[in-house]
Order: structure tokens, then C-alpha cells, then sequence
């Protein structure tokens, strides 16, 4: 039976500060909502309400649907939705190189970026969690962080399409930022609706497991020589 193409997401024309904005917002909305982050989202809410129409309203869904839950349903609903479901993964990674050996050199380059643009990152945390990525978008001026998240964006848009599939409010958050990121191409697409389709890999022969990441040196260049 043919399967469905993933719904389409239109992304945005944005600048800087609402990008800014709304990869913070998301970073600080998607992480695991303790009681203290929770605290933080009526903050998060009046940041967002100069975005555009498409982000707003994305914000809002969520906000709204995360209002109707408890703390205990809340916290209950995001372990079961990002620990327990494949697709919805959010470390990065983990789209290209899925649970194999070579995922450790993959979170090695995430590492290297980070370093490369004067970051250094969390212990507590993989480099690829999703929502780190986007504290380091809105807080660096530095083009790295946009090329992970561009490196990546396959990965992204098939944590968008899981979360629709269970119909989870996060689904409206991964949806922001797939408005504030340039549109993807058609050979993007395609890899996104591999992934949709089949999974990401349980093996990395003859396969591409960091995507479009370039590697990137100490002195704060990629292989492209990138500057921060």
C-alpha cells in the first residue's frame, strides 16, 4: 500500500532576532519540564507574541495543550514520547547514524563545532540534543550553528512527522522550527522521507552517518574554513 506523504511545512522569511527568539523559545520549551522550566513558560510566552503569524501560532498550540496538563502528565507524556518512541528521537544524530558504532564519531563533530565557535559543551548532556542546539543558534553569532542544524535538517523533519503521528503537543514546537530554518531541497526531502519511511539505520555500512556535517578543526575552521 503507498504510505502518505509527511504534511509539508512552508518555512519562513525570517531575520536574525526573530530567528534568535524562536530557537530559544523552543530550546527552552522543548527540553524535559521540571517544575522549574515549567515556571519559565509564561516568559517563554510573552517572547514569542512579535514572532510572525506561523511561529505565534505554533508557540501557542503548544503552550495551550501543555496548560491542560498537570505537572505529573506533562513530565509523563515527554519521557514517554521522546524515550520510548524511535522517531522521536531528539538527538540529532541519531537520524543519520541510528544506534551503530559510528554514532560516537558523529557526536565528535558535534563537539568539534561547538569548540570551534568558542563553545564548550554540558557534561550532563549529548551535544546533539536537539534543544542545545537551539540554545546555541540563538546565542552565537556564529554561521556553526546554523550549518548543524542545516546538516541535519532531514533528522528534523522526521521528528516533526513522528510527533504528528502521535499526535504529541511537541509536534507544534519541532513545527516552529522548521518554519524559522531555509527551505529544504529536493535531495533533503528525499532522505527525510526515507527516514519516515524506513527508520534510521541500525548499521552504517556503505551508508553516510553524519549527514551533511563538515568537520571542523581546533582553530575554529570546518573543512571549508569556516571563521567565527
Amino acid at each position: 500500500m503507498p504510505k502518505l506523504a509527511p504534511r509539508r511545512v512552508t518555512a519562513l522569511t525570517l531575520g536574525d532576532g526573530d530567528r534568535h527568539i524562536a530557537h530559544m523559545a523552543a530550546s527552552l520549551l522543548m527540553d524535559y519540564p521540571d517544575e522549574a522550566r515549567r515556571g519559565r513558560f509564561s516568559a517563554v510566552a510573552a517572547s514569542v507574541e512579535k514572532l510572525p503569524d506561523g511561529l505565534r501560532a505554533a508557540f501557542g498550540a503548544f503552550l495551550d495543550a501543555a496548560g491542560e496538563m498537570n505537572q505529573q502528565e506533562l513530565e509523563v507524556h515527554f519521557t514517554a514520547t521522546f524515550d520510548l518512541k524511535r522517531k522521536c528521537c531528539p538527538y540529532l544524530s541519531y537520524y543519520a547514524a541510528g544506534d551503530t558504532r559510528r554514532r560516537g564519531m558523529a557526536l565528535v563533530r558535534f563537539v568539534e563545532a561547538y569548540r570551534a565557535a568558542g563553545w564548550e559543551v554540558a557534561a550532563d548532556e549529548l551535544p546533539d540534543y536537539l534543544p542545545m542546539v537551539l540554545e546555541f543558534s540563538a546565542l552565537s553569532d556564529s554561521p556553526i550553528a546554523g550549518e548543524l542544524l542545516s546538516a541535519h535538517r532531514d533528522g528534523i523533519e522526521v521528528l516533526r512527522s513522528a510527533l504528528e503521528k502521535v499526535n504529541s503537543p511537541y509536534m507544534h514546537l519541532v513545527e516552529a522550527v522548521c518554519l524559522s530554518l531555509p527551505p529544504i531541497d529536493d535531495a533533503t526531502r528525499q532522505r527525510y522521507l526515507d527516514l519516515v519511511n524506513e527508520g534510521p539505520p541500525t548499521e552504517t555500512v556503505g551508508m553516510t552517518f553524519l549527514g551533511n556535517l563538515k568537520p571542523f578543526s581546533a582553530d575554529g575552521g570546518s573543512s571549508e574554513d569556516v571563521r567565527v
